[in-house]
Protein backbone atom coordinates (compact mmCIF):
# COMPACT_ATOMS: atom_id res chain seq x y z
CA UNK A 1 0.00 0.00 0.00
CA UNK A 2 2.79 2.41 0.89
CA UNK A 3 4.46 1.65 -2.46
CA UNK A 4 1.29 2.63 -4.37
CA UNK A 5 1.05 5.85 -2.37
CA UNK A 6 4.71 6.68 -3.10
CA UNK A 7 4.14 5.98 -6.82
CA UNK A 8 1.11 8.25 -6.76
CA UNK A 9 3.13 11.08 -5.17
CA UNK A 10 5.94 10.63 -7.69
CA UNK A 11 3.48 10.83 -10.57
CA UNK A 12 2.14 14.10 -9.18
CA UNK A 13 5.64 15.52 -8.92
CA UNK A 14 6.42 14.50 -12.49
CA UNK A 15 3.20 16.00 -13.76
CA UNK A 16 3.69 19.35 -12.08
CA UNK A 17 7.35 19.95 -12.95
CA UNK A 18 8.03 18.60 -16.45
CA UNK A 19 10.15 21.61 -17.37
CA UNK A 20 12.95 20.82 -14.92
CA UNK A 21 16.10 19.81 -16.76
CA UNK A 22 18.62 18.35 -14.33
CA UNK A 23 22.32 19.17 -14.56
CA UNK A 24 24.11 16.21 -16.10
CA UNK A 25 21.19 15.35 -18.38
CA UNK A 26 22.88 14.17 -21.62
CA UNK A 27 20.18 15.98 -23.62
CA UNK A 28 21.85 19.24 -22.55
CA UNK A 29 25.07 18.10 -24.23
CA UNK A 30 23.13 17.19 -27.38
CA UNK A 31 21.43 20.58 -27.42
CA UNK A 32 24.74 22.40 -26.86
CA UNK A 33 26.32 20.57 -29.81
CA UNK A 34 23.30 21.39 -31.97
CA UNK A 35 23.71 25.06 -31.07
CA UNK A 36 27.43 24.96 -31.85
CA UNK A 37 26.78 23.44 -35.27
CA UNK A 38 23.99 25.94 -35.93
CA UNK A 39 26.35 28.84 -35.14
CA UNK A 40 29.44 27.38 -36.86
CA UNK A 41 29.10 29.38 -40.08
CA UNK A 42 28.47 32.65 -38.24
CA UNK A 43 24.87 32.82 -39.45
CA UNK A 44 21.98 31.38 -37.46
CA UNK A 45 19.06 31.01 -39.84
CA UNK A 46 15.41 30.65 -38.84
CA UNK A 47 15.32 27.38 -40.78
CA UNK A 48 18.14 26.01 -38.62
CA UNK A 49 16.40 27.02 -35.40
CA UNK A 50 13.17 25.38 -36.57
CA UNK A 51 15.06 22.23 -37.53
CA UNK A 52 16.73 21.99 -34.11
CA UNK A 53 13.45 22.59 -32.26
CA UNK A 54 11.57 20.05 -34.37
CA UNK A 55 14.25 17.34 -34.21
CA UNK A 56 14.80 17.61 -30.47
CA UNK A 57 11.09 17.85 -29.70
CA UNK A 58 10.29 14.79 -31.82
CA UNK A 59 13.32 12.74 -30.83
CA UNK A 60 12.80 13.17 -27.08
CA UNK A 61 8.99 13.57 -27.27
CA UNK A 62 9.00 16.86 -25.35
CA UNK A 63 6.24 19.34 -24.75
CA UNK A 64 6.93 23.00 -25.56
CA UNK A 65 7.79 24.07 -22.02
CA UNK A 66 10.27 21.21 -21.53
CA UNK A 67 11.76 21.90 -24.95
CA UNK A 68 12.22 25.57 -24.06
CA UNK A 69 13.87 24.60 -20.76
CA UNK A 70 16.21 22.21 -22.58
CA UNK A 71 17.11 24.88 -25.15
CA UNK A 72 17.85 27.37 -22.36
CA UNK A 73 20.01 24.81 -20.53
CA UNK A 74 21.83 23.98 -23.78
CA UNK A 75 22.45 27.66 -24.54
CA UNK A 76 23.84 28.22 -21.05
CA UNK A 77 26.10 25.17 -21.27
CA UNK A 78 27.26 26.09 -24.77
CA UNK A 79 28.09 29.67 -23.76
CA UNK A 80 30.24 28.41 -20.87
CA UNK A 81 32.11 25.76 -22.87
CA UNK A 82 35.60 26.24 -24.18
CA UNK A 83 35.56 23.19 -26.45
CA UNK A 84 33.47 20.21 -27.57
CA UNK A 85 35.05 17.69 -25.19
CA UNK A 86 32.76 18.49 -22.26
CA UNK A 87 29.73 17.55 -24.33
CA UNK A 88 31.13 14.68 -26.37
CA UNK A 89 32.52 12.90 -23.32
CA UNK A 90 29.12 13.12 -21.62
CA UNK A 91 27.41 11.77 -24.73
CA UNK A 92 29.93 8.92 -25.07
CA UNK A 93 29.11 7.81 -21.52
CA UNK A 94 25.36 7.68 -22.19
CA UNK A 95 24.95 6.83 -25.89
CA UNK A 96 25.66 3.65 -27.84
CA UNK A 97 27.78 3.78 -30.99
CA UNK A 98 24.63 3.67 -33.13
CA UNK A 99 23.10 6.56 -31.20
CA UNK A 100 26.29 8.62 -31.63
CA UNK A 101 26.26 7.96 -35.38
CA UNK A 102 22.59 9.00 -35.50
CA UNK A 103 23.49 12.19 -33.60
CA UNK A 104 26.03 13.03 -36.30
CA UNK A 105 23.21 12.60 -38.81
CA UNK A 106 21.07 15.02 -36.80
CA UNK A 107 23.92 17.54 -36.86
CA UNK A 108 24.13 17.25 -40.64
CA UNK A 109 20.40 17.96 -40.81
CA UNK A 110 21.04 21.25 -39.02
CA UNK A 111 23.76 22.10 -41.53
CA UNK A 112 21.52 21.44 -44.53
CA UNK A 113 18.42 23.12 -43.03
CA UNK A 114 19.47 26.43 -44.60
CA UNK A 115 20.26 24.79 -47.95
CA UNK A 116 24.02 25.24 -47.83
CA UNK A 117 27.07 23.67 -46.23
CA UNK A 118 30.11 25.70 -45.20
CA UNK A 119 33.70 24.70 -44.56
CA UNK A 120 33.30 25.75 -40.91
CA UNK A 121 30.26 23.48 -40.48
CA UNK A 122 32.25 20.61 -42.03
CA UNK A 123 35.08 21.24 -39.61
CA UNK A 124 32.83 21.42 -36.54
CA UNK A 125 31.07 18.17 -37.39
CA UNK A 126 34.39 16.48 -38.18
CA UNK A 127 35.73 17.46 -34.71
CA UNK A 128 32.53 16.41 -32.92
CA UNK A 129 32.34 13.09 -34.77
CA UNK A 130 36.00 12.39 -34.02
CA UNK A 131 35.50 13.10 -30.30
CA UNK A 132 32.37 10.93 -30.30
CA UNK A 133 34.33 8.03 -31.77
CA UNK A 134 32.34 8.12 -35.02
CA UNK A 135 34.50 7.04 -37.96
CA UNK A 136 35.15 9.27 -40.94
CA UNK A 137 33.32 6.73 -43.08
CA UNK A 138 30.17 6.86 -40.94
CA UNK A 139 30.33 10.67 -40.78
CA UNK A 140 30.51 10.93 -44.56
CA UNK A 141 27.76 8.34 -45.09
CA UNK A 142 25.48 10.32 -42.76
CA UNK A 143 26.31 13.54 -44.60
CA UNK A 144 25.48 11.95 -47.94
CA UNK A 145 22.23 10.49 -46.60
CA UNK A 146 21.12 13.86 -45.26
CA UNK A 147 22.18 15.68 -48.44
CA UNK A 148 20.06 13.25 -50.46
CA UNK A 149 17.14 13.75 -48.07
CA UNK A 150 17.39 17.52 -48.55
CA UNK A 151 17.90 17.01 -52.31
CA UNK A 152 21.29 18.73 -52.22
CA UNK A 153 23.76 17.83 -54.95
CA UNK A 154 27.17 17.45 -53.36
CA UNK A 155 30.38 18.49 -55.08
CA UNK A 156 32.92 15.84 -55.93
CA UNK A 157 36.54 16.12 -54.98
CA UNK A 158 38.86 16.15 -51.99
CA UNK A 159 37.25 19.08 -50.23
CA UNK A 160 34.05 17.06 -49.91
CA UNK A 161 35.80 14.60 -47.61
CA UNK A 162 36.76 17.19 -44.96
Amino acid sequence: MFERFRSFLESLTEATSPTVIEAGDPRIAVMALCIQVMEADGETEVSERKKVRGMIKDHYQLDDSTLNALIAAGETAESQAIDFFRFTSDIKRHFSEEQRIDLVGMLWEIVYADGKRSEMEDHVIWRIADLLGVSGRDRIIKRQEVAAKFDVVEETGAQQET
